[in-house]
């Protein structure tokens, strides 16, 4: 589902996996090319996604962009600027059976959209194959 809500676009998906696996997902940035169709890598200096954390994100042509962790609020959301521009927010919320992901983007960029809405489906199905405890 894609809708523009607070200045933002969103692309949501409800999964029927734990919520736990979902947010491992997003702040792994080993996983990120695997879901991400516009990273090929990503390398977060100390490893974790924290506030304030920078690293840097490859491009599928493998153009290498700085990014700063912004915001952070464990086990729900996180968002980035890339290249010193505002980009995604991630987040994930328990629901009954599961949980809802959700990833926005600027106003400014709904071609984005198509992208957000691929790598929610590849979550889906990576956190469907993982196991869980």
């Amino acid at each position: 589902m894609v809708s523009l809500q607070a200045g933002r676009w969103t692309a949501q998906r409800h999964l029927r996996v734990p919520p736990e696996v979902v947010w491992d997902l997003l702040t792994d940035p080993d996983a990120w090319p695997v879901w991400g169709p516009t990273v090929k890598r990503a390398e977060i200096d100390g490893g974790a996604v924290v506030e304030g954390a920078r690293g840097t994100v490859w491009t599928p042509v493998g153009v290498p962009l700085p990014f700063q962790i912004t915001d952070v609020d464990p086990e729900h959301c996180w968002s980035w600027s890339v290249a010193g521009v505002p980009a995604t927010t991630h987040e994930v919320e328990p629901v009954l059976g599961g949980c809802v992901a959700r990833m926005t983007a600027p106003i400014w960029a709904p071609a984005y959209l198509p992208v957000l809405e691929v790598a929610l489906r590849r979550i889906e199905r990576l956190a469907a194959e993982r196991p869980t405890s």
